[in-house]
């Protein structure tokens, strides 16, 4: 954004917006852990797994930096999810030298209950919103998601 821009907006609603997802950030990410608490993995296990499942299978290094984390501390944690039965690596049948990361059946059960989860309890929180309130606040919600992009 601009300078000029953002001293058109008022500064005092663009801090309380930043403080409010700041905070909402916060008790999602909370919330998502007293969730997994009921599954043998850890958050960062979890953060890998959604992005195979939204986005299929990946290399190390391409896991690596969506989750921006060293291509190490990635092996480790593929090492450990590998062994529970949620991953396996799988070799390129074109190039050999390529492994792919491909999520079990296991790995999908789990992502697919969590977020069913996450849903309801969101849905337990919007239950006094109105139905244009939810729709404007997932309007919004997704217009600051792709400007964002």
């Amino acid at each position: 954004m601009k300078l000029e821009n953002f001293e058109s907006i008022n500064g005092d609603i663009v801090a309380n917006i930043e403080k409010d997802l700041r905070y909402i950030s916060g008790i999602i990410k909370q919330k998502g852990r007293e969730m997994l608490s009921n599954y043998k993995i850890t958050p960062p296990q979890f953060v890998a797994l959604q992005w195979l499942f939204e986005e299929g299978d990946m290399t190390i290094g391409e896991l690596s930096g969506k989750m921006y984390l060293a291509c190490s501390t990635t092996t480790d944690l593929v090492d450990r999810m590998e062994k529970n039965l949620l991953v396996e690596r799988v070799k390129d049948p074109h190039d050999r030298r390529v492994v792919q990361i491909h999520l079990l059946d296991e790995g999908k059960r789990i992502i697919d209950e969590v977020i069913k989860k996450r849903q309801v309890y969101l849905a337990e929180v919007l239950k006094d919103f109105s139905s244009d309130e939810i729709q404007l606040l997932q309007t919004n919600l997704e217009k600051l998601h792709q400007v964002m992009r």
